[in-house]
């Protein structure tokens, strides 16, 4: 069973692409047949496995969800009460539980099973820079 950490550093709300740091983490590893389980850190982010050959998924994906949950200043959002981290914490919190913050992806002759337009994505909820630590495991 081996494991490792990737950090990655983010700008605000998107979704950040990391599929080849993981790929090349994998082609180190000793394992022709394994399960690769990935797990984000924080309670304010997310991972996807998203298409990764046009931007324009990104950004619509980054537009829905903001208007799905939208900041606690906008007046839908009255109700919630945990607003002292500021308007973009507790919807950052919605939305990691509305999407996944593990993922398993099964490793076959040593590589990654992603589809040809699948990449590996952090997704990043919150509106100021932070550096997010997601743990990978194979076994």
């Amino acid at each position: 069973m081996s494991h490792c950490q990737f950090e990655i550093s983010t700008r605000g709300p998107g979704l950040y692409e990391f599929t080849t740091e993981v790929a090349a983490w994998v082609a180190q590893q000793d394992a022709d047949e394994a399960v690769l389980t990935l797990i984000v850190q924080h309670t304010s982010a997310s991972l996807l496995i998203q298409e990764n050959a046009d931007p324009e998924v990104r950004t619509d994906l980054q537009a829905f969800f903001t208007r799905l949950v939208p900041p606690t200043t906008d007046p839908s959002m009255r109700y919630l009460t945990h607003t002292y981290e500021g308007p973009d914490d507790m919807p950052a919190h919605i939305k990691s539980a509305l999407l996944p913050t593990t993922l398993q992806i099964p490793i076959i002759s040593g590589r990654m099973c992603l589809g040809t337009w699948q990449g590996i994505y952090l997704f990043e909820h919150r509106d100021h820079p932070h550096l997010r630590r997601v743990v990978a495991m194979m076994r």
